[in-house]
């Protein structure tokens, strides 16, 4: 999808390739439908104890195509260690066969000490997306925290410009930036060559359940660079009331049919990343983090199972636009 699109230009894009359809199906020789043509990534956040190497073979055995590496403390790539450690990382997952499309990791600052190293060794390598980390209220006066938040964002965008590595801001409930309101007009001034949106529906349903994820949807979608695919319900506990639970893939209330057509239409074709992050029980913890390497094997093919339903959501989304 084109970034540089204004929300205007992306409107009647998408207008046009409406009629253009509805055209082609009148013709005797309609256009063959066309699959999703991005990739379908492994968010390494579940299973930290697999080696790189044992990562990307599993993951490909399960049926992915990359992973989204996590480069973070506590992450498969420590930081602090990533001149060293993300080159031979990426060619270990690469020797399998699959792809590092992005990376995630927790920079939300120019003037982090591993944001010149990151960015640097990410472009030195091909990988052209990265997620940063998240940006806090303090709910003490909120718009001064957004703006103080929207200074240090642009700052990490223009960094990352210079090493040609595009960031995808993640709209992560209970942070800044959760509603796409909020983080937009920062977004707005910025170019989206290297600006745009890492777009969680599971997030945007926490926050507006109702027609809210509509909106940031909307918002989104003309610079939206990866997204991150879950599920989640609310459940009424005992002692802490209403929560997020977070569930596999199509157990949920998030809808994920409507808004994959909205994606097919506008024409996303970035990394789709595939968070498994539901509790297992007796196999992984609530964050859906396995509690031990024993246990990898299970939350693996809990991933699988959750790719294979994104895999058919995506051909009802894109083969049939």
């Amino acid at each position: 999808m084109k970034t540089g699109l204004s929300r205007r230009e992306f409107l009647q894009a998408s207008s046009a390739a409406t009629l253009a359809t509805l055209s082609a199906g009148s013709e005797d020789h309609p256009t063959a439908p066309r699959p999703f043509p991005g990739t379908l990534c492994l968010f390494s956040k579940p299973v930290p104890h697999m080696n790189w190497q044992v990562l990307a073979q599993k993951a490909k055995r399960a049926g992915f195509q990359g992973i989204d590496l996590t480069v973070r403390t506590g992450g498969h790539v420590l930081p602090q260690r990533v001149v060293q450690d993300l080159p031979q990382a990426v060619a270990a997952i690469r020797a399998e066969g699959l792809e590092v499309p992005m990376i995630t990791t927790e920079l939300v600052r120019p003037d982090d000490p591993n944001a010149a190293p990151i960015l640097s060794t990410a472009a030195r390598l091909g990988i052209p997306f990265l997620k940063p980390g998240y940006y806090h209220y303090k709910f003490v006066d909120v718009r001064e925290e957004l703006a103080e938040a929207g200074n240090q964002f642009r700052g990490l965008v223009g960094l990352a410009a210079k090493y040609g590595v595009q960031v995808g801001f993640h709209n992560h409930s209970g942070y800044l930036g959760c509603q796409i309101w909020d983080i937009a007009r920062v977004m707005d001034t910025l170019d989206p060559k290297w600006a745009g949106y890492y777009f969680d529906l599971t997030h945007a349903t926490i926050e507006g359940g109702l027609g809210g994820w509509r909106i940031d949807a909307n918002l989104a979608m003309p610079r939206m660079k990866m997204m991150a695919v879950k599920d989640f319900f609310w459940e009424k506990a005992e002692k802490e009331g209403w929560r997020a639970t977070t569930c596999p893939l199509g157990e949920g209330m998030c809808k994920h049919q409507e808004f994959l057509k909205m994606a097919a239409a506008g024409g996303f074709h970035g990394p789709i990343s595939i968070h498994v992050e539901y509790q297992i029980p007796g196999v992984s913890d609530d964050q859906g983090i396995a509690l031990s390497s024993e246990k990898d094997d299970a939350v693996m093919a809990a991933a699988g199972r959750d790719l294979q339903s994104l895999k058919i959501l995506l051909r009802q989304a894109y083969e049939g636009a």
